[in-house]
């Protein structure tokens, strides 16, 4: 289990939408937004972009987890499904993410979001392919 409060710093969009990995474990992972003015649509509701973001972002991490610390895994979105079940005006937002299912390329993750309240928001599944080199829990060594 990893509890980080950061995401990729070379990852520029993470931190454009404030994403946070709270919690970050082999097949799970949970990300936090504090959603607010800047995330809001013309409607004054939280935007839908977001929360599919969070949901494509929670389920990619939670099948990227490595087991050594300094490598990385990385991966593609094949297909990506959202439903939304509810509106958000701001506040907490969490994205949890867990695999359902891994072969020896693919991975496929359902991933639920919540409002503050605890109070389910969206949910999706997806479809993901490993990048070359990031199909075992080892990863990569840095810069590979």
């Amino acid at each position: 289990m990893t509890d980080m409060t950061d995401l990729d710093p070379g990852a520029a969009y993470h931190a454009l939408l404030g994403l946070t990995l709270v919690h970050w474990e082999d097949g799970f992972a949970r990300l936090a937004c504090e959603a607010g003015d800047a995330h809001r649509n013309r409607s004054g509701i939280i935007h839908g972009g977001l929360i599919l973001s969070m949901i494509d972002q929670a389920a990619g991490y939670a099948g990227l987890w490595c087991s050594v610390p300094g490598h990385v895994r990385k991966a593609v979105t094949l297909d990506l499904d959202c439903r939304f079940t509810g509106q958000v005006k701001g506040g907490r937002l969490i994205a949890e993410g867990r695999v359902a299912q891994r072969g020896r390329n693919i991975f496929f993750v359902r991933t639920e979001v919540f409002d503050a309240a605890g109070q389910m928001v969206a949910f999706g599944a997806s479809t993901h392919r490993w990048r070359a080199g990031s199909e075992t829990h080892e990863g990569q060594p840095p810069g590979a």
